[in-house]
C-alpha cells in the first residue's frame, strides 16, 4: 500500500536520541506516512529501540544493513520506501507536529517544485534552548552554488531521487545533502522555503557536521565543484569573486590570530622547544 510520505531515519550510535526523534514523527497531525528506521550497522542498542517503536505503531519499519555511511543508509531506506514524497530525518533531530501538514500540500499542489523546506531552530539539549535561527533563501540552483540553503531534512519527490541516482555514496564525510540538492535543481527543478520554524536541529560538540566543517570542508567543496563544474564555469566571474574573498578572509583571520596576545604568549612558551629541535636536526654532509 502506497503512502504519501516516507520518513527515512538513519541511525548509527544514536539510539539514545531515537525516542525524541521518532516521538516527533508519531506526533504528526498529518497521518499518511511511514517511517523507515535504518540501522547502519550501529554497535549500540539501535535495533532494540527501533523494534519497540515498530511494535507501538505499524507505520514504523525497521531496516538493518552493514555500515556504509549516511548516503548509503538513506539510499537503502528510500529503495524500500512506498511514499511519493521523501523526508530524511537524522536520528538526533526533530520535526514540529505540523511539519508534514504544512509542507505536503505545498509540494503536492505545485508540480514544478522538487523540494520544500522551512525555517530551522538550532538547539542544545532541549528544543526550548534555541541558540540559532536559520532562515534559508532562494528557489533555484544558483542559490545553492556557494552556500547550502537547504537543510537535509527537507521534503522532496521520490521521482527526483530516482532521476539523479540517489545520494552520492562516495561522499562519506558530509555535504552529501548539498550535492544532492544541486543534482536535482540543476535539472530545472525549483525549491520553496516555508517561512515557519518547523525543524529542530540538535547542536552537539561532536557531530558529523562539526567534523565536516572543521576537517573536510575544502575537500568536500572541491568534490562538489568538480562534479558540477559546468555550473561553476557558467558562473565563472562570481565563482572567482567568492574564491578570492574566502582566501582574503582566511589570510586576515590568520593575521589577527598572530597579533593576538594569546598567540604571542604561546610562541614565547614554545620557543625553547623550537630551539632544542633546531639543534637536534642532523647536519647535512
Amino acid at each position: 500500500m502506497t503512502k504519501k510520505v516516507s520518513i527515512i531515519v538513519p541511525c548509527y550510535n544514536q539510539a539514545h536520541y531515537l525516542k525524541d526523534s521518532l516521538g516527533s514523527v508519531l506526533s504528526q497531525t498529518f497521518l499518511d506516512w511511514e517511517c523507515i528506521i535504518v540501522n547502519d550497522g550501529s554497535p549500540d542498542n539501535t535495533a532494540e529501540v527501533a523494534r519497540k517503536w515498530c511494535a507501538k505503531d505499524d507505520r514504523f519499519i525497521y531496516l538493518e544493513k552493514q555500515n556504509g555511511g549516511l548516503s548509503s543508509a538513506r539510499n537503502a531506506g528510500i529503495k524500500i520506501a512506498k511514499g511519493d514524497f521523501i523526508l530524511p530525518l537524522d536520528s538526533d533531530d526533530l520535526i514540529h507536529q505540523n511539519y508534514l501538514k504544512k509542507l505536503v500540500p505545498i509540494l503536492d499542489q505545485n508540480k514544478k517544485l522538487a523540494i520544500v523546506s522551512c525555517y530551522s531552530n538550532f538547539f542544545i539539549d532541549s528544543i526550548d534552548n534555541v541558540t540559532y535561527k536559520l532562515r534559508p533563501k532562494g528557489d533555484n540552483y544558483k542559490w545553492l552554488l556557494y552556500v547550502n540553503q537547504l537543510v537535509a531534512t527537507s521534503l522532496y519527490r521520490k521521482s527526483c531521487w530516482k532521476t539523479v541516482g540517489g545520494y552520492d555514496e562516495n561522499m562519506k564525510k558530509g555535504f552529501e545533502d548539498w550535492e544532492f540538492w544541486l543534482s536535482i535543481t540543476k535539472l530545472g527543478w525549483h525549491y520553496k522555503i516555508e517561512d515557519s520554524f518547523l525543524f529542530y536541529y540538535r547542536k552537539a560538540k561532536q557531530s558529523m557536521l562539526v567534523d565536516t566543517i572543521n576537517n573536510h570542508f575544502e575537500e568536500n567543496k572541491e568534490y562538489i565543484v568538480k562534479k558540477h563544474k559546468e555550473l561553476y564555469i557558467n558562473d565563472f566571474d562570481n565563482c572567482m569573486s567568492v574564491m578570492f574573498y574566502n582566501q582574503k578572509t582566511s589570510r586576515v583571520s590568520l593575521a589577527k590570530i598572530k597579533k593576538s596576545t594569546e598567540y604571542k604568549i604561546a610562541r614565547a612558551i614554545t620557543k625553547p622547544i623550537r630551539v632544542i629541535k633546531k639543534f637536534l636536526k642532523p647536519n647535512k654532509t
